[in-house]
């Protein structure tokens, strides 16, 4: 990280109590208010739909606002105030805070599910090269849904700890390499790697192989998931969306409102009932879309009956253009995800 215009004097020696830092996704928000650390930085950002972040993007996110003004998120933007730290050093650069207020300990906390995943192996490779931390980064083994956990029972749980080797930075910078790439290849053959500590690094890597296209329907698991609770009589969208009910955890309730609205306003779609006024709205009417999905009741479509059946191909019928990772899919580019045999169906 470029630090000639950095100050690395300023606030020095200001609050040398602070010692533990912990980082996690979104859905440990819940630390912050478990007074496991003297700071808490949850990430903010989803990988898991559309396109992903340019590197500077993300570099700038970590960075300063000191020497100019980025007009997007920063990471203390999510961070609570502190009388440990003074306000206008939260402007600084996350690493430059840690060295300066005397941070000797980083935890980092990310649950199982694919998009904590993606942070984790994201942060790991952006540390590995920075050795005046990667010496205080402990890994916490998040075996539990850490955005449904107490806060009184995360301040006394035990978690277990483990240092972090150098094998474990390589298998996270691989990992998210593969997943930048233009196509899913390198990110499948992470299945046949050994994970190292990232113990939920290949549930994750295989979860969001099964959200590509599968070869028999054009659907991906979550999209079929949609279809079999729908089939089933489950016409609500405020059911749909509610947490556990499509089983594994990959997309947030906005990102499901964008797969449901792909499978009803296609040419040729699979589920009727859903509020025509979503294909208009902006999409960051939040209250609008939120009241368009609440009056929607939903069902299946003859065709959607038999792309459920395996049938039909939903993608020969309807035009896709969305990102998995870095791979952009489209008709003529459309890799799918045969999930029985675990293997990849090139274009």
């Amino acid at each position: 990280m470029p630090t000639s215009s950095v100050p690395v004097s300023f606030g020095v020696g200001l609050a040398s109590t602070m010692k533990r830092m912990i980082l996690t996704s979104s859905s440990g928000v819940g630390l912050t208010h478990a007074d496991r650390a003297d700071m808490v930085v949850p990430f903010i950002y989803r990988f898991v739909s559309g396109p992903l972040p340019s590197p500077d993007h993300l570099n700038n996110y970590l960075g300063s606002r000191w020497d100019k003004f980025y007009d997007q998120m920063h990471w203390s933007d999510c961070v609570r105030l502190s009388p440990l730290i003074r306000r206008q050093d939260r402007a600084g650069p996350l690493l430059w805070v840690c060295e300066t207020y005397g941070v000797d300990l980083i935890e980092l906390w990310f649950d199982p599910e694919p998009n904590s995943q993606l942070q984790l192996i994201w942060i790991l490779d952006y540390l590995r090269s920075e050795p005046s931390v990667t010496e205080s980064l402990r890994l916490r083994c998040v075996d539990f849904d850490l955005r449904g956990a107490d806060p009184a029972e995360l301040r006394h749980r035990e978690v277990r700890q483990f240092d972090i080797a150098d094998s474990d930075f390589g298998i996270a910078s691989m990992a998210w390499e593969a997943y930048r790439a233009p196509t899913p290849e390198l990110w499948a053959a992470l299945l046949d790697r050994p994970p190292g500590k990232l113990s939920f690094l290949k549930p994750a890597v295989e979860g969001l192989l099964s959200e590509l296209p599968s070869p028999a329907t054009g659907l991906g698991m979550t999209e079929t998931r949609l279809l079999e609770l729908i089939a089933t009589g489950h016409n609500r969208t405020d059911e749909l969306f509610r947490p556990g009910t499509l089983g594994a955890r990959v997309f947030d309730p906005w990102e499901l409102g964008t797969l449901l609205e792909g499978l009803a306003f296609g040419p040729t779609p699979a589920v009727a009932g859903l509020d025509s006024k979503l294909a208009t709205l902006d999409k960051y009417n939040e209250r609008g879309r939120n009241a368009a999905f609440r009056r929607s009741r939903l069902s299946l479509t003859e065709f959607g009956k038999a792309v459920l059946a395996g049938r039909e191909d939903f993608r020969r019928h309807n035009p896709i253009k969305r990102w998995w990772g870095g791979t952009e899919l489209t008709n003529e580019r459309l890799w799918r995800w045969e999930r029985e045999r675990r293997s990849l169906v090139a274009p």
